[in-house]
């Protein structure tokens, strides 16, 4: 290998579309400082080709079949903490966009984005320096300002119901037992559970029981619940 190829920023592919994994591929195949050294359709598959191969970036799409790329940023971040996570897709919502930056992605911009710009951002995130699409800077930006000088409560939009669902799966209950507990259908659950996960920003059920923990939910709850 020579000094200009070891200088090359290696880079992993991340998406279910091959149409989608084969332009982008094309494209960066045009330049001299950057190299594709593989290409996933899945979280996991992603996440295997990390245990052998450490890229400097990786481009992640976040909704796939199988994990998600929220939950394979989480698992990449933890078998290499070096390599820098760049979402790249076409949703913005907000149940996507917050797990995806505390999973540990770096940056976080949309497909629409110029060739020349994606180019930019992945040259970026390679020094370590995050990015953000205008409208994802925005939501960022909204929720570090939302309520300043004020103490929030993690917990203050959820419902009573909300809450009974959270401190069951924070006790290591299933679906099925916290319908069993709660009177309710498993499917109502699962809607409660979704609704958990997006007012919270978490990704999954393991997130939402450890913040719950951390975040002193049975004491809140003893304290302004009187139960």
């Amino acid at each position: 290998m020579t000094d200009k190829e070891s200088n090359k920023i290696s880079v992993l592919l991340v998406d279910d579309h091959p149409v989608v994994r084969n332009g982008v591929r094309s494209y960066l195949e045009t330049l001299d400082d950057i190299e594709v050294i593989g290409e996933a359709g899945s979280g996991e598959e992603a996440i295997e080709f990390v245990k052998s191969n450490i890229p400097d970036v990786i481009l992640m799409d976040l909704l796939m079949e199988g994990m998600n790329g929220v939950e394979a940023t989480k698992m990449i971040k933890q078998i290499s903490p070096r390599t820098h996570i760049v979402v790249l897709t076409s949703h913005h919502d907000d149940s996507l966009v917050f797990p995806a930056m505390k999973a540990g992605a770096l940056s976080y911009v949309l497909k629409i984005i110029p060739p020349e710009e994606l180019i930019n951002v992945i040259r970026m995130a390679a020094k370590g320096t995050a990015i953000l699409s205008p409208e994802i800077a925005k939501k960022l930006m909204s929720e570090l300002h939302d309520r300043p000088g004020r103490v929030i409560d993690p917990f203050a939009e959820l419902t009573e119901r909300e809450y009974d669902v959270l401190e069951l799966i924070a006790q290591g209950n299933n679906n099925s037992e916290i319908a069993g507990k709660l009177f309710i259908t498993e499917k109502t659950v699962k809607g409660y559970v979704s609704n958990i996960l997006h007012k919270l920003h978490l990704a999954d059920r393991t997130q939402a029981a450890v913040f719950a923990w951390r975040e002193g939910l049975f004491e809140k709850r003893d304290n302004t619940h009187g139960k």
